[in-house]
């Protein structure tokens, strides 16, 4: 982190004394995004009674300047509101939005109430969209989206990657396709410009009222692929599996672990008379799930992501149409050299034995621990 950090001096903090009611007057949010910048953070967060705290590689670290005060969350989080944005906030006490800064970057943010104060947390969105090979994927992603048609699903928890993952992939396609690209986002995120593709980015709150009601209407809207920010609900779920049914390519993502968890959470937000519909059409349109998650590198700066992959074979279509997705499972470490696919744990070992990540990142990230510890025993015996 730089001295401006560290210091605060970006903050003009030298003259201020922690019980001073008026330490941060002068302090404006723009130079906390600086700071942000500056020092490579992820997010940033403003609470009332602490200093800000950025996220950088995984931690946060508490800029040094005095704790704000609730009128000091106040002020900075309302520096960035319109008259329309400070109504809907005080009207619902959440808000979400996203906006760019001229010459810095481009932010997402979640504004809430915190104990009856104001509180936000604001994530850094890169200006430019990383390209494919600079985020290191694995070509498999590439070959699941060579298809016309279907369902693509990047899941992971928050601060997992996914938004730059399918930015990456929906720019790709924008430079290779000649078609129309519609995102529905809450907010908009990465911004795309027209390349090879005319894309339609739609911000729910702004340009339409609500995923479902977009969702609706998008058939007539003459789409070759749609990008669903968030795939929150039973309706939103099946009107995307409807349109992959009909002859579009649909990406969108959930807050799943794996990818396991992923076809049952899709299938289980039905109620059981509708499920047997549901498991049927997602056999037949879903394309591959990618599950990923960050983790913080051992030995340098930075994170690493871990990837599980799922490309649903002819057999893995039939045990989620015939309810046997407990076996998918087993079924993705078969003919892995031919299919592409690769565990969430394989993924980890593979971060382990390059020397990215530590055997104890790895058994606290995984989600079938008994696995991997029998995984790792193993090398740990080959090295001895």
């Amino acid at each position: 982190m730089s001295d401006s950090a560290r210091t605060g001096k970006t903050a003009n903090p030298t003259t201020r004394t922690k019980t001073d009611e008026n330490a941060n007057a002068d302090l404006r949010i723009q130079q906390l995004f600086k700071l942000m910048v500056d020092n490579g953070a992820s997010d940033l967060h403003i609470t009332p009674n602490t200093s800000p705290g950025l996220r950088v590689n995984g931690e946060i670290i508490r800029v040094k300047i005095p704790p704000l005060n609730k009128n000091d969350t106040k002020r900075l989080v309302y520096q960035i509101l319109t008259e329309d944005q400070k109504n809907e906030f005080e009207k619902n006490m959440e808000l979400d939005l996203s906006f760019g800064i001229k010459g810095l970057a481009r932010f997402r943010c979640n504004v809430f109430f915190s104990k009856g104060n104001v509180s936000a947390v604001f994530r850094l969105i890169p200006s430019i969209i990383p390209d494919f090979k600079s985020l290191k994927l694995p070509n498999t992603l590439l070959t699941m989206t060579d298809v016309s048609s279907g369902l693509i699903l990047v899941t992971g928890p928050t601060g997992s990657g996914k938004s730059t993952t399918l930015a990456s992939l929906i720019d790709r396609l924008n430079e290779k396709e000649a078609g129309h690209i519609i995102t529905l986002e809450d907010p908009i995120e990465f911004v795309h410009g027209h390349k090879n593709s005319f894309v339609s980015q739609r911000e729910i709150g702004s340009d339409t009222n609500d995923f479902q009601g977009a969702l609706r209407s998008l058939l007539r809207q003459d789409p070759d692929v749609v990008l669903v920010g968030e795939l929150r609900d039973a309706e939103t779920i099946e009107t995307a599996l409807t349109v992959a049914e009909t002859g579009h390519l649909v990406f969108g993502t959930l807050h799943t672990n794996s990818c396991v968890q992923t076809v049952n959470r899709i299938i289980n937000v039905f109620p059981a008379h509708q499920q047997s519909q549901i498991r049927t059409l997602l056999s037949f349109v879903l394309q591959g799930i990618v599950a990923q998650k960050l983790l913080k590198k051992s030995f340098e700066p930075g994170r690493v992501a871990a990837l599980e992959i799922l490309i649903p074979t002819v057999g893995i279509r039939n045990l989620i149409r015939e309810d046997k997705v407990h076996q998918v499972y087993s079924q993705m470490q078969i003919g892995q050299e031919e299919t592409g696919m690769i565990t969430m744990n394989q993924s980890l070992y593979k971060l382990v034995e390059a020397g990215l990540i530590s055997p104890e990142s790895a058994m606290a990230s995984t989600t079938v621990p008994e696995e991997l510890s029998k995984i790792l025993g193993i090398k740990n015996k080959e090295l001895k």
